[in-house]
């Protein structure tokens, strides 16, 4: 008889088959309608952490931004292409190294964030709603615990 082993490579009980299916089902509802939230902006989740990125750090070289999200630098010059191409961030010259690009978040681009933002809060409040404070402190902690 075969079982299941989980992501750590351990068995998983008969009990756990329920919790980690309903685990995928949200993860699965949440992906689905963090896509259709980002739909109006004709944005990708590797274009909104590229943004993020960009406005929490700052104007930085395409190496930096791929270092940040984990991604190859080909694939970073394609998310700033995108980008770019729809006026959420500009390219402009570093003035250490002339040879260098700089990427950083334009006004229309922060004005997207802040609306992607304000949706995905209604967003996130259509699913955790229906839990108590309580259950939603339990909940974070829970997978906070998870995530190390």
């Amino acid at each position: 008889m075969t079982q299941d082993r989980d992501i750590a490579g351990q068995r998983d009980s008969p009990g756990d088959e329920p919790l980690s299916e309903a685990f995928w089902s949200v993860a699965r509802r949440l992906r689905e309608m963090s896509q259709e939230s980002l739909a109006p902006w004709d944005i990708t989740p590797a274009h909104l952490r590229a943004l993020r990125v960009l406005k929490r750090h700052g104007a930085m070289r395409l190496s930096e931004l791929s270092e940040h999200l984990h991604i190859a630098p080909r694939s970073t010059t394609e998310v700033a292409d995108a980008l770019e191409s729809r006026g959420l961030i500009e390219r402009r010259p570093d003035p250490g190294d002339r040879r260098a690009t700089l990427v950083e978040v334009t006004g229309h681009g922060a004005d997207v964030l802040d609306a992607i933002r304000a949706a995905r809060g209604t967003e996130a409040e259509r699913v955790f709603g229906r839990l108590s404070e309580e259950d939603r402190a339990h909940l974070a902690r829970i997978l906070r615990k998870l995530q190390d």
